[in-house]
């Protein structure tokens, strides 16, 4: 049996169209009418309970997020930002925000000519800043988390609680009707705070606590774009603040991808009362990125190894750094690789022309950029990366 939950409760609110012509040219119509906005539950000193094989899933899925951060060992300072990217893609996804992985790369040099990338960009920005934020899990916390993430995005307000209606549905003028009404603005404040007080309790299975808190806060909706982006990010900042990640972002929203549909069944569910679905497919997801994230891990072994046959040079020389930061970092220019590497520009450009020699790079002069260096390798290891997790299929089943 479905464990339960309260439910949302309901309030009738006046709406007044403001008679303006919407885009196809029809003005709302005048007078008064009322909805039914979404008045949920407040949260901060429940108990979840899910059944019983709910709740042994996310704790098995909670031991294999702890494994695998532990699995990569001394290689965690350098695949960390790698699998940061990867989550803030496949989070932008989920909200049907796509671009390939060389694009992403390209747009953190500075190549603003694809808005999808530049936007994917910020969302790694706002996990990062997600991350740093980890031990507070305040209000202010996730203010900064949401003005990182749309810092590019002129539409909106940046960093600040919502003061106006939104709602899910199929009119942009009206919420008449829709499919989701989010609380009235004036309740944002406290469910917040509320969300977030039962979010930083440490008395509650973790994996549990946080599709809860993610799903709580998808309900409250607190901005008027980009919600989803930085209750995801926020997901990522209770496991590392919990302790179950301690060096790596485990991509978690990839495992969601596999079935986006049943993600918002399942917060439709948490919204009715009941919890098993939400707690389920984050534990479920959260096994089926790791299994992701270790084909990746290993397939980038494999291309470093591969990379060693192709080059030849002395033992000390830089070349196998900058190989080994290709790894991670497989789109770059030269002022990027002299940075990273602690080198002068005059000494990088060798090393680059090196590689393009032995077919590890290629070489690409981008408008406005200047020449750029790309490992094609990396970056298909990585667009796989992305389809598998567009792929549905069973959860990792532990033995």
């Amino acid at each position: 049996m479905t464990a339960t939950w309260p439910p949302l409760d309901h309030e009738e609110v006046a709406w007044v169209p403001s008679g303006r012509p919407t885009a196809g040219f029809r003005a709302e119509p005048f007078g008064s009418t009322v909805f039914r906005a979404a008045v949920p539950p407040l949260i901060g000193a429940l108990d979840p309970a899910p059944s019983p094989e709910v709740r042994a899933l996310a704790e098995d899925a909670s031991l294999e997020l702890t494994r695998f951060d532990a699995t990569l060992g001394g290689e965690v300072a350098a695949f960390a930002p790698l699998l940061l990217r990867s989550e803030a893609l496949a989070s932008s996804r989920i909200e049907n925000l796509t671009a390939n992985a060389r694009s992403v790369f390209s747009a953190e040099l500075g190549d603003e000519r694809k808005r999808n990338a530049t936007l994917i960009a910020a969302n790694t920005r706002a996990m990062s800043a997600a991350i740093d934020l980890a031990d507070e899990l305040t209000r202010a916390s996730v203010l900064t988390m949401h003005a990182t993430l749309m810092a590019a995005d002129p539409r909106h307000t940046p960093g600040a609680l919502r003061n106006e209606q939104v709602w899910i549905g199929r009119s942009s003028t009206s919420p008449l009707g829709a499919e989701f009404v989010a609380p009235v603005s004036a309740r944002v404040p406290g469910l917040l705070d509320d969300c977030l007080e039962f979010a930083r309790r440490d008395d509650l299975p973790v994996l549990v606590q946080a599709a809860v808190t993610h799903a709580q806060f998808e309900t409250i909706h607190p901005f008027t774009d980009g919600n989803g982006r930085t209750g995801r990010s926020l997901t990522q900042a209770m496991l590392r603040s919990k302790g179950v990640t301690r060096s790596v972002t485990v991509p978690v929203s990839a495992g969601l991808l596999t079935d986006v549909d049943a993600y918002h069944r399942a917060l439709t569910a948490y919204r009715a009362g009941e919890l098993d679905p939400i707690v389920r497919l984050t534990a479920e997801a959260s096994l089926r990125a790791v299994a992701n994230a270790r084909t990746l891990v290993d397939e980038l072994h494999d291309v470093r190894a591969s990379w060693s046959t192709r080059v030849t040079a002395r033992s000390d020389s830089s070349v196998w750094r900058l190989l080994d930061l290709l790894v991670h970092q497989p789109v770059l220019d030269a002022t990027t690789a002299a940075s990273r590497l602690s080198l002068a520009p005059s000494n990088v450009y060798p090393l680059l022309r090196r590689l393009v020699e032995s077919g590890v790079l290629k070489e690409k002069a981008e408008y406005k950029m200047g020449t750029i260096w790309r490992a094609d390798d990396v970056l298909e290891a990585l667009d796989a990366f992305a389809a598998r997790s567009g792929r549905r299929g069973e959860a990792t089943v532990l033995s």
